[in-house]
């Protein structure tokens, strides 16, 4: 069998600094702000889950489609002997392409989840114990080096996630993904596209309510991680289009006046009545703004897939 390696690029105490940081950071900014990547305790993934589930919320469903259809092509077009995936979680829908590219050596997925790469990576070797997997503990918006592995390499990142960075991070991002990249390498990148607001809210605000409990949950770990007493009951989830800009704004509203406490910070936050805590940022994009993106850091792209209702895309672009 082949082995399963796993490489910290995260030192151990990284999770609570960063925390630390954005917190200290986005509550005493104006508007007040805390990054969507906490969320995603052991909590928020489950709730997430149960959003890809439900019947507003869309892209992981159109995603799958345009897999089941397309590995076959993206494998062809590629030739991939590795496989890096940047937040891969459980590697749920990357199986497509583990079908589909059936040269492939080495998978690399890279998570800041230490028991989500254990997990995913034990169970793919058990179903190819041909393939190799080396796992990176690592947060890629900061920087990343990968393995040594055969290439052409194949570096995917799905489920719309580029879309919760700002146009200056998005630069900045694909950039740093340019600079792992070879010639004969390529990018396959999951983006939602543009399209009716009534639809695109009610993915961001469905009628169970699981959204805004997900949106919550942010809340829930910053109490527990740095003694907060902030109340979930006293906020309102809130899910706006920015038309201008052309991205879902998910915010946190205040329902009365209140002061949170944070005692790991030595912090005290006022909030008013309707004030605003913003979360989460999704963007959604269209064909020739991705072209541009990819364009302005180097990258051409070479194919691009819609599901069947033209609601998300994956693009598949090389170095120039």
């Amino acid at each position: 069998m082949s082995p399963f390696l796993l490489t910290r690029t995260l030192p151990e105490d990284a999770t609570e600094a960063a925390l630390r940081a954005d917190v200290l950071k986005g509550l005493t900014h104006t508007p007040k702000t805390l990054p969507p990547k906490w969320f995603y305790d052991a909590r928020g993934s489950e709730l997430f889950e149960q959003i890809t589930e439900l019947p507003e919320y869309y892209p992981t469903r159109a995603e799958r489609e345009i897999l089941v259809a397309r590995s076959g092509e993206i494998a062809a077009a590629t030739g991939a002997r590795t496989l890096v995936e940047l937040g891969s979680g459980s590697s749920e829908k990357t199986r497509y392409l583990l079908d589909a590219l059936t040269g492939l050596h080495t998978y690399v997925p890279v998570d800041v989840s230490e028991s989500a790469l254990t997990q995913a990576g034990h169970a793919l070797i058990a179903q190819r114990p041909e393939l190799s997997v080396h796992a990176l503990i690592a947060d890629f918006t900061g920087g990343l080096s990968l393995p040594g592995t055969p290439g052409p390499r194949l570096l995917a990142f799905l489920g719309g996630t580029i879309g919760n960075l700002l146009p200056v991070e998005r630069a900045a991002f694909l950039a740093s993904v340019h600079a792992l990249l070879s010639p004969g390498d390529a990018l396959l990148l999951g983006t939602d596209l543009v399209k009716d607001e009534n639809v695109l809210v009610r993915a961001y605000d469905d009628a169970a309510g699981v959204t805004a409990e997900f949106n919550k949950n942010v809340l829930t770990v910053v109490n527990r991680e740095l003694g907060a007493d902030f109340d979930p009951g006293a906020f309102d989830h809130v899910a706006l289009w920015d038309a201008e800009n052309e991205w879902i704004e998910m915010r946190l509203r205040s329902r009365t006046e209140q002061t949170v406490k944070v005692p790991a910070l030595d912090l005290a936050v006022d909030f008013a009545a309707d004030e605003e805590l913003h979360t989460e940022i999704s963007a959604k994009f269209r064909k020739e703004g991705i072209r541009a993106e990819l364009a302005a850091v180097g990258l051409e792209l070479a194919h691009w897939w819609t599901d069947s209702e033209g609601r998300f895309a994956l693009s598949l672009s090389v170095v120039r």
